[in-house]
């Protein structure tokens, strides 16, 4: 039997295209839940049959991928020409839900998040039975002799409502708005080394809140997705910037800061993310930010004031040195226009006039901070420290905020 999903009475509607723009997370759709999950023998045998394959697990989702295209060829196009970061994404989307078998409101939850975002790739109901025929015939050539009917029958259980629950989230998401954005850039500026601020103009409304992040993809790229986080509250124009590194070997943050010229289209992916005004308690703020991590940061300390500056913020800026610490001089002068907010930059290998040290350490200087809701933006050895630094200062992890890392979409709290 199937997870039996129980929708809630009377579901709110998105507003879109012709209603303005919620102040919350655009992502509104409740979370179906799940009843009647598998039972405690079958999630044990799922997980034991995991065990057995994960040491070989990178070999399988390459033999996986070449079955799909065999038996399937007409869904190759779908995916990237390199498969390389694609089946990495498999293999931790496949332990994630293993690792939620047992949870099935957050199992739920998950699978929603994977089947909105998968519309961008087209992926259509069809589909999903030959992803599922595949990835068990996969399961039962690595696993060998320890494949036995009664994993088959579990593995095609949990597959079933996995499934489910991705087709039904995509065609209910599918109902208030498109799977992508075309979107023109109308500004490019360099703003530092191997950094550009992009402005896009999407074709159709674009509803997300401050903080949330989106997928953009290039041309140059196709089927190629990387995340990012307007640095900017909603506009009334729908204008949104994005502040981009260009990473070493990364093909649509290169694109982006070194190709990309104004007149260009790109497509966004819907809006995603937790990571939003709405989620404070308190009405004093900690916002740290790492880097061009500073984008979310901005967007919310700018929803701030055009909420009438009624929470009182604290933000810090880090970087490794003077030259690097990005975007300061900018919230310098945003926090003269606005007394509610205070800015303190800190660098960590560098002497030079200010705050030294890293940002988990001027924390802990400047704390305690038990007190506030603290919105957490950088990169992740950052976030991980700085976040065990507060909270070992009393600050509840509950009131501690940040995107999650890698591919979001995977490791969705």
């Amino acid at each position: 039997m199937r997870f039996r999903i129980r929708r809630p009475a009377d579901p709110p509607t998105v507003p879109y295209p012709e209603d303005p723009a919620p102040t919350a997370a655009v992502d509104t759709a409740q979370p179906e839940v799940a009843e009647a999950p598998l039972s405690d023998h079958e999630i044990a045998l799922i997980r034991a049959s995991v065990a057995v394959v994960e040491p070989l697990a990178a070999d399988m989702t390459v033999y996986f991928y070449a079955i799909l295209f065999t038996r399937y060829p007409e869904v190759r196009p779908m995916f990237p020409p390199g498969m390389d970061t694609q089946r990495g994404r498999l293999l931790r989307a496949l332990l994630r839900i293993v690792d939620l078998v047992d949870d099935p409101e957050n199992l739920v939850r998950f699978c929603g998040h994977l089947g909105r975002d998968h519309r961008k790739f087209g992926a259509l109901r069809e589909h999903f039975p030959a992803v599922g025929e595949c990835l068990l015939a996969s399961l039962a050539r690595y696993a060998g002799p320890a494949w036995t009917a009664d994993i088959a029958a579990a593995w095609t259980k949990a597959y079933g409502a996995v499934a489910d629950v991705m087709i039904s989230a995509a065609e209910q998401d599918a109902t208030v708005r498109p799977a992508v954005w075309p979107a023109t850039i109308v500004h490019l500026v360099p703003c530092g080394p191997g950094i550009a601020e992009v402005t896009l103009r999407p074709h159709l409304p674009y509803e997300y809140a401050a903080g949330q992040y989106a997928s953009i993809e290039t041309p140059w790229h196709p089927k190629q997705w990387r995340y990012y986080s307007p640095a900017n509250a909603p506009r009334e124009d729908g204008t949104l910037t994005f502040h981009v590194r260009a990473v070493p070997g990364g093909p649509v943050s290169n694109a982006l800061v070194h190709r990309a010229a104004v007149g260009d289209v790109v497509h966004l992916g819907a809006p995603m993310g937790d990571m939003v005004l709405d989620a404070a308690v308190h009405s004093d703020l900690l916002c740290v930010a790492g880097g061009t991590g500073l984008a979310p940061i901005r967007a919310l300390i700018e929803d701030v004031a055009r909420r009438g500056g009624r929470h009182q913020v604290n933000l810090f800026i880090g970087a490794r040195t003077g030259a690097e610490l990005y975007g300061v001089d900018d919230m310098l002068r945003m926090a003269q226009r606005h007394h509610w907010l205070t800015v303190r930059g800190a660098v960590s290998d560098e002497y030079i006039p200010g705050i030294r040290g890293s940002l988990p350490e001027v924390l802990a200087e400047y704390g305690p901070w038990y007190q506030h809701d603290v919105f957490l933006s950088g990169p992740a050895p950052m976030v991980t420290s700085a976040r065990q630094t507060l909270t070992h200062g009393g600050t509840s992890p509950d009131h501690i905020h940040h995107d999650p890392f890698d591919t979001p979409v995977l490791t969705t709290p």
